[in-house]
């Protein structure tokens, strides 16, 4: 047993003031992220005169509160040098095991991020990911992302990445990505970079804005000028173009200098360049001239749907063909944010004027990009919530039968989920602050709760969470880390692991989703509820502001009569207990629920339902 009583430097002096004291029991060990400050730590073992040791305190990982000490000095009063020795090989095993965590989690985020969608071991395990590039103070920076993976976590890393020099010029390339590029080449990890719309100078950029309607990529009304808005019809070539000026810069070559074998390179787009949708096909004079002016909409949709994968394929080649590194060039995909279908199918008729609907085929998008992420959202502008009908673990079931649809029309397609809780901080729209007036309170647990259904519905390859380029970790952090704690215990976690990889997700053939506005009849029998029936749940049938007081799926593997459920169950407003739950063509399970969610391994075997236990 070891007494350790710690001291703080008084600024003012040089003399010490105690803190606290503690009672370690085992030698304090595990890896370090960003030092703190220097302490002047007594030790007192039993039957040896006491120990003044110069150690640095390091947080181990920001999950667990647990802590080490590295040794930077040591004084001797009265002791013997065994003491002293026993102590630097406490701080030595600690860095030989920070190492080796440090290489199994890399490894581990390098196969996941490499794995295809169909291997033989089942589904890659997700990572994490943000939208917010922390190209401002206190934002979430590659330096923070790589801190976090030294410590265990599963991220993916992203950067931020510019066209112009203007914004991101050589200096700033040097501290943005130098050391943590590097840091991810001697790891091997994938690298992703993100970025407003690719193609926007083909709109803005008089160079192209400029060119004569026949060269145009633009929106060409019937008097011959143009509208700055890019056409499926507008000439091919300025798309190609556009892509090249994307990675011919000099910071990208820097960037391919600094980090020249990657395993993955995923450049993601913002993807929300104003573009002529299919109602307004007659409004250029190219599609009257081809098409005439009685088409169906049927036809719109069709066409213009090629030429939206026709354009992007070229700006995407074109970006590919600007890398100088083969290895770049063989390892990068194009992901689009939203490059997927739409949630709202069936919510209403008028789902498919924000659609490229066709018949056998959703969207167009997995053939037009290698991946989506679409947005996985409670959004400020609407009346959709986190605990009614409404809410994203509803509308996202929509995309179960899509995704199927995209991996037979793209087996590579990288599919995500982007994750946003609606927080507009001091904006009236702030989600947030309308639960706090519904006399509700929003948690980082209650939002850890919607992020791993939406996983577990989906099991998509990155969650990638949305915060604002000037959001801070100050303010948001508390909520990424839910986003990173379920992550990681998909990989700590047997039970869930494999779940992850080979279970079946289970439809409940009880009920029909309630979304059923103009559903095309091929789509009609496509599974689309996931929500099993429980105790708890209102009266049929529902609505749009009905709320659910508890969210459950679950999925299966094996076959009778030795199946096995993993079931997930989360309640936004507040804990409930022995709640049924009907497990379809089984029986019911009775379980108790938080917002954070629950796990429960159910066995047929032996009728038993067990909480999966999760470590942190």
């Amino acid at each position: 047993m070891l007494f350790v009583r710690w001291f703080r430097p008084n600024p003012v002096g040089g003399q010490t003031h105690p803190v606290r004291h503690y009672s370690i029991s085992k030698p304090l060990t595990g890896c370090g992220a960003k030092a703190s400050i220097r302490y002047k730590i007594v030790l007192l073992p039993t039957r040896i005169p006491y120990v003044v040791a110069h150690l640095r305190l390091f947080h181990l990982g920001r999950l667990s509160g647990k802590y080490i000490v590295s040794i930077r000095r040591h004084v001797l009063i009265g002791g013997k040098s065994r003491t002293a020795v026993f102590l630097i090989f406490t701080g030595l095993a600690s860095q030989a095991s920070c190492e080796s965590l440090r290489l199994q989690t890399a490894n581990e985020i390098h196969g996941e991020a490499t794995l295809s969608n169909n291997s033989s071991i089942g589904r890659p395990l997700p990572l994490a990911a943000s939208w917010n590039t922390g190209t401002r103070d206190n934002g979430y920076d590659p330096d923070y992302q790589i801190d976090m993976i030294e410590q265990g976590h599963h991220l993916l890393p992203w950067f931020q990445f510019n066209k112009d020099a203007g914004g991101m010029d050589a200096k700033f390339a040097i501290g943005y990505y130098r050391k943590s590029l590097m840091k991810c080449s001697d790891l091997g990890l994938p690298i992703s970079f993100i970025s407003s719309q690719w193609e926007n100078p083909l709109s803005n950029d008089k160079t192209y804005l400029g060119l004569p309607p026949a060269l145009n990529p633009n929106v060409v009304k019937a008097d011959g000028s143009i509208a700055p808005m890019v056409s499926p019809f507008g000439a091919i070539e300025s798309w190609s173009q556009v892509g090249k000026q994307w990675t011919t810069s000099e910071v990208m070559k820097q960037l391919q200098f600094w980090y020249p074998n990657p395993p993955q390179v995923i450049f993601i787009s913002n993807n929300e360049q104003p573009k002529l949708v299919w109602q307004d096909a007659n409004t250029d004079q190219r599609y009257l001239t081809q098409y005439g002016s009685k088409t169906t909409d049927e036809t719109k949709r069709q066409v213009i749907a090629q030429g939206w994968i026709d354009r992007y394929r070229a700006l995407q080649s074109g970006m590919r063909e600007g890398l100088t590194n083969a290895t770049w060039k063989l390892n990068s995909i194009f992901v689009g944010y939203d490059a997927f279908g739409g949630s709202a199918f069936g919510r209403w008729a008028g789902w498919i004027d924000y659609s490229l609907y066709t018949q056998n085929r959703i969207e167009p998008w997995p053939l037009a990009w290698d991946g989506g992420t679409p947005s996985y959202y409670v959004n400020d502008w609407n009346s959709s919530t986190d605990y009614t009908l409404w809410s994203p673990q509803i509308e996202a079931m929509n995309w179960v039968f899509m995704l199927d649809e995209a991996y037979r029309l793209n087996p590579d397609f990288w599919f995500e989920i982007s994750i946003w809780d609606g927080s507009q901080p001091q904006q009236a729209s702030d989600k947030r602050a309308f639960y706090a007036k519904q006399g509700q309170t929003y948690t980082p647990e209650r939002y850890a709760g919607m992020v791993k259904f939406g996983m577990w519905l989906l099991r998509p390859r990155v969650i990638r969470e949305y915060r604002g380029w000037a959001e801070t970790r100050a303010e948001t952090e508390p909520y990424f880390l839910e986003i990173v704690r379920a992550v990681d215990n998909v990989y700590n976690n047997s039970v869930l692991k494999n779940f992850w990889r080979k279970g079946r997700l289970v439809p409940n053939q009880h009920h029909a989703h309630p979304y059923q506005e103009n559903i095309p009849p091929e789509y009609s029998s496509k599974a689309r509820w996931f929500l099993l029936d429980t105790s708890v749940d209102p009266k049929w049938p529902w609505n749009l502001q009905t709320e659910i007081p508890v969210f459950s799926l679950c999925l299966e593997i094996g076959t009778a009569p030795k199946r096995e459920w993993l079931v997930y169950v989360h309640s936004p407003l507040g804990k409930r207990e022995k709640v049924k739950i009907t497990v379809p063509n089984y029986e019911n399970i009775e379980v108790n629920v938080a917002p954070s969610g629950n796990y429960y391994f159910v066995r047929e075997e032996d009728k038993t339902t067990k909480l999966v236990v999760l470590a942190g």
